[in-house]
């Protein structure tokens, strides 16, 4: 987005700036594998509710957390300019100063570790490690010696967290160990949260391009980026048909596939799209996610109360 006009930015004041630096359109990225994994749980009569609860608002805090790492790190780093093309970042448009955006950064990755520490004590030690790389994964995505943002691990880091660990780290937290259910039901939602991703990079190809952000777009190429997520999106409802007509999980999962019809006006946009026209297309991408992950969850709820063989 171009340089805000000092009239735009004048009536933000802190309270508003610290909203617009946790960024709440991206918090479903991080909500849904919870109600994912919860969903599984509550299928396999493993669920917890406040176990559950732990790992959403950890999940959110983590989420958080990274937002603010962005903002700070891709500024220090000159990669949010006055030609930035996505929402307002507060410690470039000088709303927040960078020593303010640490100490929140800070703040909420205690309070994730907190929430971990509760869910350590219901369901054992590994709750510990996932915590610990789950925040340190946060953090060097844009920030530390070696920015996996930069250098275009960006999908593989986000499939891994968002999917398997979050996923399976939320049913873990609750039953104590990992069932294949659970982990197969980590990909398509880590899939469709590689595709928010995706778009991210797309509007943003242009500008990381020039400040030496190597994402997989910059790296490979527009029209590759936009077959990528193609790809990834279909994969993601296949893996799920896959399931549904199997063993490993009840048909009721396939409630999701309601969320396709939706699919196709993303493809269009990403496809023909550029620049922050797809501001638009990364904010339902990630709507388009929760959806996906509740009509998923509310299959396999289905499927407790109403089994179909």
């Amino acid at each position: 987005m171009p340089m805000q006009s000092d009239s735009i930015l004048s009536p933000i004041n802190k309270s508003k700036a610290w909203i617009l630096a946790s960024r709440p359109k991206t918090l479903t990225a991080a909500a849904t594998p919870v109600i994912i994994g919860s969903s599984v749980a509550f299928f396999e009569q493993t669920f917890q509710p406040l176990a559950a609860l732990a790992a959403l608002i950890g999940a959110l805090c983590l989420q958080i957390g990274a937002n603010l790492a962005n903002d700070i790190f891709d500024f220090q780093k000159g990669v949010d300019n006055q030609d930035r093309l996505g929402p307002l970042r507060v410690t470039q448009a000088g709303l927040l100063s960078p020593t303010e955006v640490k100490i929140g950064m800070s703040i909420v990755f205690l309070i994730a570790s907190l929430c971990g520490v509760y869910m350590t004590l219901v369901s054992g030690l590994w709750i510990v490690v996932i915590g610990i790389l789950a925040i340190l994964a946060a953090v060097a995505y844009t920030g530390g010696p070696f920015p996996y943002g930069y250098r275009g691990l960006g999908e593989l880091f986000v499939f891994i967290f968002f999917g398997f660990a979050a996923v399976c780290g939320t049913y873990y937290a609750q039953a104590g160990s990992v069932s294949q259910l659970a982990f197969f039901s980590s990909i398509p939602v880590g899939l469709l949260i590689v595709a928010i991703l995706i778009v991210n990079n797309l509007r943003d190809l242009e500008g990381d391009l020039k400040s030496g952000k190597r994402t997989l777009a910059v790296k490979f190429g527009l029209h590759w980026a936009r077959q990528e997520f193609v790809v990834v999106i279909a994969f993601a409802y296949l893996v799920v048909f896959l399931m549904g007509i199997s063993n490993i999980a009840p048909a009721w999962v396939l409630l999701s596939w309601l969320s396709l019809p939706a699919v196709f006006g993303h493809v269009h946009s990403v496809m023909y799209d550029e620049g922050s026209v797809l501001n638009t297309t990364l904010a339902s991408t990630g709507m388009l996610t929760l959806i996906f992950g509740l009509l998923y969850s509310g299959g396999l709820i289905l499927a407790y109360y109403i089994p179909l063989f």
